[in-house]
């Protein structure tokens, strides 16, 4: 099954293995592609056994940065630099979909330049150095949504084959959806699912508008907390329901605020429980990723009903033959 094409909106991948966005570091200081990250994501693309690469989370906006040679894509004059990269990518016979993000209270003043800012004034739940951030006013809300859109417009003005929105591993969008982070009152509150992901569909609507109709969408959801008082299973499905209903052409599950972890497990594909429910009650493609090591790992998984696509990450990170020793 792992060499299976298989349409997501209007994309066809050609199997169904993806590099899921991992950090490198590897941009300038100011987030500008470099001939060290193209050759980086060539490295592992070529051969085209790599259906899908998800590049690395890009920052929207400046108070969004999550850290230091963080990938941009919140300048127009981005875009010129995001072309060698998807165009290297596009030549080693992957599709490639860009990953954007703002930060929130997990971004640091000291990179940034800015006061930190979160769905309420609540102190980061694991970022080390964090400080108090400032409450988010509906003004600010606004303004975020409207540079997701400007972000997903830059990704295909630059030839990625779509976007995908970053809810996951407590930044910005994942903390309104964390009963943990989100303490407000307001229609962005925790009260109903709808207003725990209310800019999360803000924010696919105006996407959506910005990049058209045809232009695949993804949304990468921290679906668990694993903590008490956070979200749960059960949340995650009742939350991916409506963003099928909001237009996402694939949802990407991953973990809350404990990371892309999952406390005292390391089996292949330790997410599974979460994708299968969710897979079960949706119609677009669902992505696994988390302890995946081995091709043969991955087939079982799919043959198991547990994704539509499996993402292989710290494997593909470390040996940049993996694909190609793997995928038969």
């Amino acid at each position: 099954m792992l060499k299976e094409s298989l349409n997501i909106g209007k994309m066809t991948v050609n199997n169904r293995l993806v590099m899921p966005p991992m950090a490198t570091a590897k941009s300038t200081p100011d987030g500008v592609v470099t001939e060290e990250l193209c050759e980086y994501y060539r490295e592992r693309a070529e051969g085209g056994k790599i259906g899908l690469i998800i590049t690395e989370h890009s920052y929207i906006s400046k108070d969004g940065k999550a850290s230091n040679g963080q990938l941009s894509i919140a300048e127009d004059t981005d875009v010129e630099g995001l072309k060698k990269l998807t165009e290297t990518i596009h030549s080693c016979g992957s599709k490639v979909i860009a990953q954007i993000n703002h930060a929130g209270s997990a971004a640091l003043p000291e990179v940034t330049g800015c006061d930190p800012v979160g769905p309420s004034a609540l102190m980061h739940p694991r970022k080390a150095g964090a400080v108090l951030p400032k409450e988010l006013s509906k003004e600010d809300i606004c303004r975020i949504e409207d540079a997701f859109a400007a972000a997903a417009l830059r990704a295909k003005e630059a030839g990625f084959d779509g976007v995908e929105i970053h809810s996951a591993h407590a930044y910005l969008l994942n903390q309104f959806y964390s009963p943990l982070t989100n303490h407000r009152s307001d229609e962005y509150g925790v009260d109903t699912m709808e207003n725990r992901i209310r800019i999360h569909l803000e924010t696919v609507q105006k996407v959506r508008k910005a990049v058209g109709e045809d232009y695949p969408i993804a949304l990468r959801l921290g679906g668990c907390d694993y903590t008490e008082g956070g979200s749960t299973l059960m949340d995650a499905v009742a939350a991916c329901v409506l963003l099928e209903q909001a237009g996402v052409d694939l949802l990407d599950i991953s973990g809350g605020m404990r990371g892309y972890i999952r406390p005292d497990y390391t089996e292949p594909g330790y997410f599974s429980d979460m994708t299968a429910a969710i897979k079960a009650k949706v119609q677009v493609p669902v992505l696994l990723t988390g302890g995946v090591t081995k091709g043969e790992e991955a087939e079982n998984l799919l043959a198991a009903g547990a994704a539509d696509l499996i993402g292989v990450g710290r494997a593909i990170f470390k040996d940049a033959d993996w694909a190609r020793n793997e995928v038969k």
